[in-house]
């Protein structure tokens, strides 16, 4: 069970800071606690990633839209504020994860860093779970891939760089937003969208393959958005680009419909209609299989919108794929990492 911190670190007064941001008005409240496991097995047709590892539960960056704020339920905390506020780090994950790569059932598949919540988010800084998660795959030569819309994944570029050398590894940089506005409005603490291009720079210069999420696309709001979050991935080195549909479950629905209507009263409505729109007349659609996918005229623009654009850049189009053969390996000598 997650224990409280009584004093926990504060992630904007570290040698990181250039890359937070300015810290959120909320009070934050950490908690630690040491996991059996770190790798999720996922089966749904939606998600194209059969593992996925998560440092962290809840998320800083506070996107109103994101899917995981459900899952807080789990530790008995709300989807909203506790979401935003009530972190846990999963302090032991690098030594979870040795065990599990160990493991004689372990075959080397891909692993994503970020299936759910941001791998990168300010507590990172401090707490560097998410970096010995990276050090313990790149000793084993482990594929893996990451999600983020934090510049804080420009700190691991040592580590992403030999991932590269080694094994097999692809970098996304989550940006749903061209407007600076908008983001700010909807993801209030995650990083600019600019900055985000920057670290798509930064990656792609050095030597790490990396591309662009458009995720969520918000139909009525970030759907002209597309070509300009293409170009400027593609002049920043990008190879792959994805783009999924919101998703708004029954938990996340009236934290989204609260946003829009206090950042863009002007346009909530508009933005409720043109999701029903892709929805057949509904908000959500929460079938396995259609989760993440629309329907309809608009729907379908949108796609062609974004397909387009991809071919038009060279961009490979698709999440990260999995490896014909593994680079996978145990070391020879047990690692001393811990």
């Amino acid at each position: 069970m997650p224990r409280s911190v009584s004093n926990p670190p504060n992630p904007y007064a570290s040698v990181h800071v250039d890359y937070l941001g300015e810290a959120p008005s909320a009070r934050l409240e950490v908690m630690e606690e040491r996991a059996r496991t770190v790798l999720s097995s996922n089966e749904s047709p939606d998600v194209p990633f059969r593992w996925s590892l998560n440092p962290y539960r809840g998320c800083v960056h506070a996107c109103a839209y994101c899917y995981a704020r459900p899952m807080h339920s789990y530790l008995d905390l709300g989807a909203g504020t506790d979401f935003d506020r009530k972190i846990v780090v999963k302090i032991n994950a690098a030594e979870a994860l040795q065990r599990e790569l160990d493991a004689p059932s372990w075959r080397g598949e891909t692993i994503v860093f970020s299936g759910a919540t941001d791998c990168y988010q300010p507590h990172e800084a401090h707490y560097g779970v998410t970096r010995a998660c990276l050090e313990v795959c790149a000793a084993y030569r482990n594929p893996m891939g990451v999600i983020t819309k934090s510049a804080l994944v420009r700190r691991d570029v040592d580590v992403l760089q030999q991932l590269a050398r080694d094994a097999n590894v692809m970098v996304y940089l989550s940006i749903p937003f061209a407007n600076e506005a908008n983001a700010r409005s909807i993801e209030p603490f995650a990083a600019t969208p600019a900055r985000r291009f920057e670290t798509l720079r930064i990656l792609s210069d050095a030597g790490i393959p990396t591309g662009v999420a458009i995720a969520p696309v918000i139909p009525g709001l970030n759907e002209a958005d597309i070509p300009e979050i293409l170009e400027r991935a593609r002049e920043a080195g990008a190879r792959r680009a994805f783009c999924i549909l919101l998703r708004l479950p029954r938990e996340v629905l009236p934290i989204f419909d609260q946003r829009i209507e206090e950042a863009m009263p002007l346009r909530a409505e508009k933005i409720r209609r043109a999701i029903r729109d892709v929805r057949g007349g509904r908000t959500y659609d929460s079938r396995f299989g259609k989760r993440m996918e629309g329907a309809g005229p608009r729907w379908n623009a949108i796609e062609q919108l974004f397909h387009i654009h991809c071919e038009r850049l060279g961009l490979q189009t698709g999440e990260h794929a999995e490896p014909e053969a593994t680079t996978f390996r145990r070391p020879t000598r047990q690692l001393a990492l811990f």
